[in-house]
């Protein structure tokens, strides 16, 4: 007799096992492109950047003034301006993805702290990308500029 003097149990009924722990793959995988939209996009876009700003100020004073008005200037640039264009494009897409498979991590429970971050990082993301083209752009400007006067 078990203790306390009450009969073990008899019958077909069971403890049923425990659930299985939802898997966290659609938290992790938006966090990750979150922070490849947020991180690795303005790097490259930075780069582009300091280099179509130390291009550009030689080409306003090679063109005259009726060419200012066009795209003209960005000409000696052109492959760093298709490197940024592409990092701009990339970045927007793994940031709405990383948006998208976030509220779905967090609905369905599925990685629901990394989900809340991966929000969190691709909605920061843009103006990270945007601050960090700029003062890159900023700074290649600069430096092409100091190259006219030497």
């Amino acid at each position: 007799m078990p203790v306390g003097g009450y009969a073990a149990p008899t019958g077909a009924y069971t403890v049923p096992d425990p659930a299985p722990r939802p898997s966290k793959l659609t938290g992790t995988l938006s966090l990750v492109f979150a922070l490849v939209a947020a991180v690795v996009t303005p790097i490259v876009a930075a780069f582009a950047s300091y280099e179509i700003g130390r291009r550009v100020p030689e080409a306003i004073v090679r063109l005259n003034s009726d060419d200012l008005s066009s795209l003209a200037v960005l000409s000696p640039a052109r492959d760093q301006v298709l490197w940024a264009e592409i990092s701009f494009w990339a970045g927007t897409i793994l940031g709405i993805a990383a948006i998208v498979l976030g509220i779905m991590a967090i609905a369905r429970k599925r990685g629901r702290g990394q989900g809340i971050g991966a929000l969190i990082v691709a909605v920061v993301g843009p103006a990270i990308f945007f601050l960090i083209a700029g003062v890159a752009l900023g700074a290649g400007a600069a430096a092409g500029g100091i190259g006219l006067y030497s």
